[in-house]
């Protein structure tokens, strides 16, 4: 190898470190129904926190939250799937990452309902209300994984 070609090497290496990161990052799956927006606007968050996001237009969910195990009660608009987890509802990008680094032995993490402010249902005032993210035991059992929102800390 002369110097050229190891100097030639040397630059291509950052960008074949994004290549490998991109690449070995997984896909989030996002059901949703053809007409809703704010699941629209939830992939964007996803998007715009480095997921590469696949939609799927459905017009009925429920066979999929039964797939996945998304406990009854505690659905949403939107049921996701990643690297062998459930994402329901409006979950915040950070949590998904905590997620997928911590590794919990959980079906997945599920956000009920529509809480104002959370990724998706932003409000024009800003306000975020108070809500919980529940993480779903294999077991279905569910416990708080994080919570955002207004009053946080009093």
């Amino acid at each position: 190898m002369n110097r050229r070609q190891a100097l030639l090497g040397l630059c291509a290496l950052p960008a074949m470190t994004r290549i490998a990161t991109a690449a070995a990052a997984p896909v989030v799956v996002v059901n949703k129904t053809p007409t809703c927006g704010c699941c629209g606007l939830w992939v964007k968050h996803l998007q715009a926190a480095g997921f590469t996001v696949q939609v799927h237009d459905l017009e009925n969910l429920a066979p999929i939250k039964e797939r996945v195990g998304v406990p009854f009660g505690m659905g949403s608009c939107h049921t996701a799937e990643v690297d062998g987890y459930f994402i329901e509802g409006h979950v915040p990008a950070d949590d998904i990452k905590r997620l997928l680094s911590e590794r919990p032995q959980a079906k997945g993490l599920t956000v009920p309902g529509m809480p104002a402010g959370s990724p998706g249902m932003e409000v024009a005032s800003g306000r975020v209300d108070r809500y919980d993210v529940l993480l779903v035991g294999k077991d279905g059992k569910t416990s708080v994984f994080a919570t955002h929102g207004d009053n946080l800390g009093q």
